[in-house]
């Protein structure tokens, strides 16, 4: 079986942490790297989550240090960047330590082997764009070695989520942002106007922590502590998991649609982060990404169930 070669760069963050353990329980994939970035929280944080997380998927992933905040600017944090890194009762402890080399460092090499190889690899963007846009900055090539960027980012008719305005991704690097929308590597963008139509239940928490082991136990104890259940706002229970979306999409593109869109990003002034797509031409510009409209939330949990499953002895 073709597995398609990807590099994670990401800021875990609960669903990042989803998202890293499906791509690891899925053999269509070969994680290259996990790159970790300042966003949720801080970079340290993020580096140990992110090495809890690969250790406690039991695969051999190296773990790559990136950027400690924006390309300009302030630095702004999630929701939860009081909490920092994962707890060990949440997570277990591990000795797993991020590599000597940095994530810009990796990145490049990487992408410059696909090109020279003729095999362009997959970069899944879970967190700020920083680490991205310093490596499309820093080396032409780069460009060149990704066919694709897969990305949870942007809000268009949802609006925002840490600010009113902007979805959190965009709003902690937006700089970065522009830089990654104007690359011309192909976008693939998982917006919360789709993110928000797939809710996780108290049933499938359950689910996950009866049939995935000692990681869904993890998962479940991390949706429980850390609840995006808000009725007033999805109109029904349950809470999503932003982030997996992007690795479902790798795993099953049927279950998600979307249109082709030239988008692009504020960067300064009051509302700097917004996002906007100019689904209907207006611009008269070419499309730099396709922009996911729907999911089939039934198909996308299963999908996810199935696989966290496999971490209880469960066949896929």
């Amino acid at each position: 079986m073709s597995r398609q070669r990807i590099i994670i760069d990401t800021d875990p963050g609960v669903d990042d942490a989803i998202a890293i353990l499906l791509a690891l329980a899925s053999p269509e994939l070969e994680v290259l790297g996990i790159t970790a970035v300042a966003g949720n929280v801080p970079l340290t944080a993020t580096l140990a989550n992110a090495c809890k997380i690969v250790a406690l998927s039991g695969r051999q992933v190296p773990v790559f240090a990136g950027a400690p905040g924006p390309l300009m600017g302030k630095q702004v944090f999630g929701r939860y960047a009081h909490v920092g890194a994962f707890s060990d009762d949440l997570m277990p402890a591990t000795d797993l330590q991020p590599q000597p080399d940095s994530a810009v460092s990796f990145i490049i090499r990487q992408a410059r082997l696909a090109a020279e190889s003729g095999e362009p690899l997959t970069l899944c963007a879970l967190g700020p764009l920083t680490n991205l846009a310093l490596a499309l900055v820093q080396d032409p090539l780069v460009s060149k070695g990704i066919g694709r960027i897969v990305t949870m980012s942007c809000a268009f008719t949802a609006l925002g989520h840490r600010v009113p305005w902007a979805e959190f991704n965009i709003y902690a690097d937006p700089h970065a942002a522009e830089v990654v929308f104007n690359s011309g590597v192909p976008l693939t963008v998982m917006p919360l106007d789709m993110t928000f139509q797939a809710l996780v239940t108290a049933e499938h928490i359950l689910g996950f922590e009866q049939q995935g082991g000692a990681v869904g136990r993890a998962v479940a104890a991390l949706l429980r502590r850390f609840d995006r259940s808000d009725i007033k706002r999805y109109g029904r229970e349950g809470g999503p998991v932003h982030d997996a979306t992007t690795i479902g999409w790798l795993l099953a593109p049927q279950l998600f649609s979307g249109v082709q869109s030239r988008i692009g990003v504020a960067t300064s002034g009051p509302t700097a982060g917004y996002t906007w797509a100019d689904f209907h031409g207006k611009l008269e510009e070419p499309a730099n990404a396709e922009v996911m409209q729907t999911v089939d939330e039934a198909g996308f949990l299963g999908l996810l169930s199935a696989r966290l499953a496999t971490y209880g002895g469960h066949a896929i």
